[in-house]
């Protein structure tokens, strides 16, 4: 912070010095043309021959450094500004905003900091100063001179602005929620053209887009004509007051260079304030932006950090599930309701049930993005109390049919290890994580696309990791640097499907959580991919969430989750022989894979 703060002082003082070696040019530069005029001695001209070049040279010198520090400083204030927004966003977005509203938020808003710093504050100081010294000049040369040019300043530099800022605040509140209307009806054209040519509503999309295009303009040219009209009448107020100040000076008895110096200062003291119209009517917009940045950071965390972190298990891990209930709002029934399951080093478990039966949430809570109501996530590793035994009891069915294999609070265990809420979110996803539905591509290469997963991974374990995920002759058709388009729209499912499983692999976190990897893809595909997974994951501890049944005789237990309930836990074998969601599910797929 004192760091910070030195730069923007640094900033400013550059700004004024720069700003009083103009006015100081401009004075010196008058007094030596209208003395040279009467032909004095060439030695009673030298100190001001020497100053008017030294202030000419330092001007440039020190408006460079303003520019340089004064772009520092804002360059860094709208980093700080849009990490802190990144965090704000961490791990969930603020609900009810669309990605083009953030993007615009993120984009647009945050480049109004760099504004408020270049535009606003410190070229206002540098104007407050100048503007001081002009008038105190003045007093010295001609009191009733400066008092009108004091007059003329508080207009061009205190009324004028002031009465822009009344005049477009309320159109400029418009502006950003504009913008993003804009980029989020053009994001819906580029991203949707597709299913937009297919239902023939590519001009019903295309007219929002005008209709938006033309508010948005209607608004930006109702600001330009306000500031247009106040900047107009700021150059008069310079040249009236500059006329003015001629007046009273000649009026007083005032010499020619005593005059000559009144008007030219009088002049050039406006240059750093008429831009302060234009800066209020930023300003307004300034305002308006950094509203919408203060809403997305004021939007309440998804998870509460721990006060006082505690210590990441090592070793081969063991996460214990007991009773988990989570509630998205408290007017609804809960996502999970006294869910547990326990995972052992080197088990897989799947997640099976339909749509909203919560299994996708469950995985929330395990990468601590959203919080639970009651119940526990606990993380240990090898030990006394590490709990990481292999003996994961389960019963078949949740109301107590089938063949028992103990209990689900059995299979939870106690409550031992480390509560997943006593770690840090960043931890807890750094140990609990892999591929989550809708797996992103950058407007980037393949290699960096697989590298958002291990930046220092290198040439042999990216690899291994696409090896792995089987997509080493695409990679060897198409090339490692491949550049992939943006959301990948220029690879098919299975290629996204697997290039977000070559990442999980890559990341090797020591409990690997898959979350729908088959969604959206073909039989063929996605029972080519789901095979693969299998393999690959063997060995690991993995929790499988899916609605495909296909390779599940692998996994060591499937647990089938219904209305965010436990109604069913066994292997494939058993769940199979009883009635249930599973063997309905079961049945109806190979009736489909006969057909």
């Amino acid at each position: 912070m004192k760091r910070e703060s030195g730069r923007i002082v640094l900033a400013a003082l550059a700004g004024i010095a720069a700003e009083l070696a103009g006015l100081a040019l401009i004075g010196t530069a008058a007094w030596l043309i209208t003395r040279a005029a009467e032909q004095p001695p060439m030695a009673a001209l030298t100190v001001a021959i020497v100053g008017v070049r030294a202030f000419a040279t330092s001007k440039g010198v020190l408006r460079y450094a303003e520019r340089l520090t004064g772009h520092d400083v804002a360059l860094r204030a709208q980093a700080t500004t849009r990490r802190r927004l990144y965090r704000a966003l961490i791990p969930a977005g603020p609900p009810g905003q669309k990605g083009a509203d953030l993007l615009s938020r993120m984009v647009d808003d945050t480049d109004a900091v760099q504004d408020l710093l270049v535009r606003g504050v410190l070229p206002a100081i540098a104007a407050l100063v100048t503007g001081l010294a002009a008038v105190v000049l003045g007093l010295f040369l001609l009191p009733a001179a400066a008092l009108v040019l004091l007059a003329g300043l508080l207009v061009a530099g205190l009324v004028l602005p002031a009465g822009v800022t009344a005049l477009t605040r309320r159109r400029a509140a418009r502006l950003a929620p504009a913008r993003a209307e804009l980029a989020a009806r053009v994001a819906d054209l580029l991203h949707g053209a597709a299913d937009l040519a297919a239902y023939g509503a590519g001009d019903r999309a295309l007219a929002a887009a005008g209709e938006a295009d033309a508010r948005l303009a209607a608004l930006e040219r109702a600001q330009s004509r306000t500031g247009a009209l106040a900047t107009c009448l700021g150059v008069l107020a310079q040249g009236l007051t500059t006329a003015a100040v001629v007046l009273v000076a000649q009026g007083a008895g005032a010499g020619s260079v005593a005059t000559a110096v009144l008007a030219l200062t009088s002049l050039v003291s406006f240059e750093p304030i008429l831009p302060m119209i234009g800066a209020a009517e930023r300003m307004t917009g300034v305002s308006a932006a950094l509203r919408r940045l203060r809403e997305v950071r004021a939007t309440p965390p998804a998870v509460a950090e721990p006060a006082r972190p505690a210590a990441v298990p090592t070793g081969p891990l063991t996460v214990e599930v007991q009773d988990l209930v989570v509630r998205h709002t408290a007017d609804r029934a809960p996502a999970l309701n006294g869910v547990s399951l326990r995972l052992t080093p080197g088990r897989r478990v799947a997640i099976v049930g339909p749509s909203g039966a919560g299994k996708s949430t469950l995985l929330s809570a395990l990468m601590r993005l959203v919080e639970p109501e009651s119940g526990t996530i606990r993380v240990s590793g090898p030990g006394p109390d590490g709990g990481s035994g292999a003996g994961a009891g389960a019963d078949v069915s949740g109301n107590g049919t089938g063949p028992g294999r103990g209990s689900g609070e059995g299979a939870a265990g106690g409550g031992r290890g480390v509560d997943l809420r006593d770690l840090p979110s960043d931890e807890a996803r750094r140990i609990m994580t892999g591929l989550t539905q809708d797996p992103y591509v950058f407007q980037a290469s393949f290699r960096d696309n697989l590298r958002l997963a291990g930046p220092e991974a290198g040439e042999e374990e990216l690899a291994e990791a696409v090896r792995r995920a089987r997509l080493e002759r695409w990679v060897e058709r198409t090339g490692w640097d491949t550049v992939l388009g943006e959301d990948g729209r220029t690879v098919s499912g299975g290629q996204l499907q697997r290039l977000a499983l070559a990442r999980a692999l890559l990341n090797d976190p020591p409990v690997l959580l898959l979350d729908e990897p088959a969604e959206a893809l073909d039989e063929e595909t996605a029972d080519a991919l789901m095979a693969d997974l299998l393999d690959a994951t063997r060995g690991r501890t993995t929790l499988l969430v899916t609605h495909r049944l296909h390779g599940l005789e692998e996994v060591d237990e499937i647990v089938v989750l219904e209305n965010g309930s436990v109604v069913q836990r066994g292997t494939h074998r058993e769940l199979v022989e009883i009635p249930g969601y599973y063997r309905d599910l079961w049945r109806s797929e190979a009736l489909v894979s006969r057909r």
